[in-house]
């Protein structure tokens, strides 16, 4: 029954090997186990054989149990070959699901090992393997990865490209993606015209190019397939308009401030009612590490001194100073030590309390600020004695309204481009306030509205009309945006019109980001390449 129950534990899913024991030695299990086919086939030529040459025995590898490493020792033969015509004498048996060639862990462990591997790559690989009581190096595990088949991909009809960092700022590679399964076709290792117009000419059939601004990619494109329609990537184009849009905001940033609207003040109570207008007086310490050992010391100096010890004697006792031992001598209570010189000593800020509560109250909470006009009242203390102060009065009015913030360019550059049912009343009032101020911004809102409505119902055939509308209106900054979309307005009309987007491509590009981290530098983007099409075929 035991025989039966390790048969089934080790070998389930394989055919022809008998368990002979299992020895459990130390912090390793040994399985001893032989082959039991009766013929084996020769992987030269495919013919059955039954004649044994000789027999050795293989060590191989396989997953732990409980904790303790498991080594096979599988006695395995060779055979002589029967096929006349095959260049090879003798041969190895090969147990499937259990052994390959030159392999000295098991095809379940190799299984494992490449899982782990494509998930962690080499370092984090190796820690998890090492918890796992298996013992692989880095360099060991990405072997494997390297050693793995590309997967066969389709040549997908709707291309997604966009590039992606390899280090940031200096060096950049492409990313290929099937729009349609939203799955990683292929890495490029840059992201020059010639290199994707190779990868793209290689694989005929691709109807739809979907892509940045970009004019490398562009010009790609065109080369690679010429009849494809390009498709320019909606998130791009409205990331462009923002950016024209902040500019025409910064052009105008002095008219975003209403400078006939007071700062709000606080609703606060007199702040010298509050206790804070004069530093009140402390008292001994009565717990804490410090207080304890000083009156701990204290009572035994005391205690000492009523048995006649002299002060020397009672320092050397205790390991203290002589001169702390005349000063607990000296001191009646233990109190009178832990009263410090500077208890209820007037602060140098306290000329000047009346006129911060004032200030205060009348809203301004900067620290800074009131601490550069204390200066000009003749204060000589530091800025830190004013901070401490002021984060004292944030202490006792924690839910003192700050003033009211004058909206910044970005503020009102997200106003602008985001959605009307997304502000809130403050938000809506506020830009409305500002586009009243400036009727240039507020026409810059109204035709930012219109591309949105056009580019939400895909109406890229209404395009030129909204060109023609903001050419003839005196605003600079989507004269620019407008002379971008000319240079690529085919690709654009599509982008606005057609379903097709690559936001796909941007969730890839953060995804290598995350693998990205554990590799190291330009040389292994081979090994970075084959982690992100096995994953993308399901291979982990």
């Amino acid at each position: 029954m035991a025989d039966v129950l390790l048969q089934d534990l080790w070998f389930h899913r394989v055919d022809d090997v008998r368990i002979e024991n299992v020895l459990a030695e130390g912090e390793l299990v040994v399985v001893r186990a032989c082959a039991v086919a009766e013929v084996a086939t020769c992987p030269g030529c495919g013919v059955a054989s039954a004649r044994v040459h000789s027999r050795y025995v293989r060590r191989l590898a396989d997953s732990a149990v409980g904790h303790r490493g498991v080594v096979i020792e599988l006695g395995v033969r060779r055979f002589r070959c029967q096929g006349s015509a095959c260049t090879r004498a003798t041969f190895v048996e090969q147990i499937d699901g259990l052994t390959f060639r030159y392999g000295r862990r098991s095809a379940g462990l190799q299984r494992v090992l490449q899982r782990l591997a494509l998930m962690l790559a080499g370092r984090a690989g190796a820690r998890l393997a090492a918890t796992l009581a298996v013992t692989a190096s880095r360099s060991t595990l990405l072997r494997l990865v390297r050693a793995l088949p590309d997967p066969v991909a389709d040549t997908p009809k709707v291309l997604g490209v966009d590039e992606f960092a390899l280090r940031k700022g200096h060096v950049y590679a492409t990313i290929l993606v099937d729009i349609e399964t939203r799955q990683p076709v292929d890495l490029l290792p840059d992201r020059s015209v010639a290199t994707v117009a190779a990868w793209i000419a290689a694989h005929p059939g691709i109807e739809v190019i979907c892509r940045d601004r970009s004019l490398a990619y562009a010009e790609a494109g065109r080369l690679g397939a010429p009849d494809a329609i390009h498709v320019a990537d909606r998130w791009h184009i409205w990331k462009n308009l923002a950016e024209a849009v902040e500019k025409s905001v910064i052009q105008h940033r002095a008219l975003l401030r209403d400078h006939g609207e007071p700062d709000k003040p606080h609703a606060v109570p007199p702040l010298d009612a509050q206790g804070l207008g004069h530093t009140a007086t402390a008292g001994p310490r009565q717990s804490g590490r410090l207080s304890d050992r000083v009156r701990e010391q204290h009572a035994a100096v005391h205690e000492l001194l009523g048995q006649s010890v002299g002060l020397r004697p009672i320092a050397r006792r205790l390991g203290l100073a002589r001169n702390t031992v005349r000063r607990f001598a000296q001191a009646t209570t233990a109190d009178e030590l832990l009263i410090g010189k500077w208890t209820g000593r007037p602060s140098i800020l306290d000329p000047y309390k009346p006129f911060l509560h004032q200030r205060w109250s009348e809203g301004c909470t900067t620290a800074r600020r009131l601490f550069e006009e204390l200066q000009e009242r003749g204060y000589e203390g530091g800025e830190s004695v004013v901070k401490t102060y002021i984060h004292k009065l944030r202490g006792v009015f924690p839910h003192a309204d700050p003033p009211r913030r004058h909206p910044s360019v970005r503020d009102v550059t997200s106003w602008i481009t985001r959605h009307p049912d997304r502000l809130d009343d403050d938000q809506a009032q506020r830009l409305k306030a500002v586009l009243t101020r400036c009727p240039q911004l507020d026409r810059t809102a109204r035709h930012v509205r219109s591309f949105a409505e056009l580019m939400n119902n895909r109406q890229g055939r209404d395009l030129d009309q909204w060109i023609a509308d903001v050419q003839a209106d005196d605003l600079p900054a989507l004269h620019s945006f407008v002379n971008g979309l000319s240079q690529d307005l085919d690709a654009v009309v599509a982008g606005l019109s057609l379903r097709y987007s690559s936001g796909a491509v941007e969730g890839h590009s953060n995804k290598i980001k995350m693998l990205k981290r554990q590799m190291f530098g330009r040389a292994n983007f081979d090994l970075l390449r084959k982690r992100v099409l096995l994953a993308a075929s399901g291979r982990s």
